[in-house]
């Protein structure tokens, strides 16, 4: 079980792989994520304001997971469960191809070469997209638990991207809570702050 960057979600076909930009791996808010679960894991302040001082350093691939595991507590599943995710999408993909009676069969066998070909990158992919969901329904959490009515961070390194996508997370949840995302220049620096009303 590990963590690292892989890439956009790969398009294969019979002449090759090609990659969907609009499909970014999630790898890369996972450590956005991450430092956003370890400021918020305080609960609420005075002011129920946290704008977490994010270190210039990323961190390592090791490192992420250590910190994700402090504050998902079903990482261990989540990792369980992207091998039949993953499986089955692999599976679908070969599927597909073998049911296309159009295709002739040196065109099948590059199809499901590349499919071959690409399988572990697939894995991966889908675990980093299953850790980053566990990981944003860990951020609903705390905000939730805490009754945090407002979070600030920089608009940088993903940042926004993760508070963009709680928003969606917390509309979604059992008992939905409503939120909104501002983005200010203060003394120079872009904030973006997401507001929370809580009922």
């Amino acid at each position: 079980m590990d963590l690292k960057y892989v890439g956009d979600l790969p398009k294969v076909s019979k002449h090759g792989v090609s990659f969907d930009h609009s499909r970014p791996d999630k790898y890369m808010y996972l450590q956005a994520a991450a430092q956003l679960l370890e400021a918020l894991s305080y609960g609420a302040t005075e002011t129920t304001t946290h704008l977490y001082n994010t270190k210039d350093k990323d961190v390592s691939p090791s490192e992420l997971l250590i910190l994700l595991k402090k504050h998902v507590n079903n990482i261990d599943e989540v990792f369980d469960a992207r091998e039949e995710k993953a499986s089955k999408y692999v599976q679908d993909l070969i599927e597909r191809v073998n049911d296309n009676d159009a295709l002739a069969t040196d065109d099948k066998t590059a199809w499901l070469g590349n499919i071959k070909l690409m399988k572990e990158y697939f894995f991966q992919y889908v675990a980093n997209d299953s850790v980053y969901r566990a990981a944003l329904s860990a951020l609903s959490d705390e905000v939730y638990e805490g009754k945090i009515k407002e979070v600030s961070v920089p608009m940088f390194k993903n940042y926004g991207m993760v508070l963009n996508d709680l928003v969606d997370v917390l509309a979604n949840r059992k008992a939905p809570i409503d939120s909104e995302i501002t983005i200010e220049d203060i003394k120079g620096e872009l904030i973006g702050t997401l507001r929370i009303t809580h009922t």
